[in-house]
């Protein structure tokens, strides 16, 4: 799965924490692309796994794209 951010928003490092990663900043960062976003491919087992991004300065956000979001976070179902 591919996670991707326009590069310009939120400013800084961005990763993507969840369950599949123990929830450890750094461990997937998004990288700036050419055309204007910031991507990270991910490989997951079938499930359900909840995620958020972490941003520089502590910001927390959820994906608008993800199947569900709700207070504990984005949620996204692999097949």
């Amino acid at each position: 799965m591919t996670f991707r951010l326009a590069a310009q928003e939120p400013v800084g490092t961005v990763s993507v924490v969840g369950d599949f990663n123990g929830w450890q900043p750094g461990v997937a960062e998004l990288v700036r692309r050419r055309d204007g976003t910031r991507t990270v491919t991910l490989s997951f087992p079938p499930g359900e796994h909840r995620f958020r991004y972490l941003a520089t300065g502590g910001v927390w956000f959820d994906d608008d794209s993800a199947d569900r979001i709700d207070p504990q976070g984005s949620l996204i179902r692999v097949e």
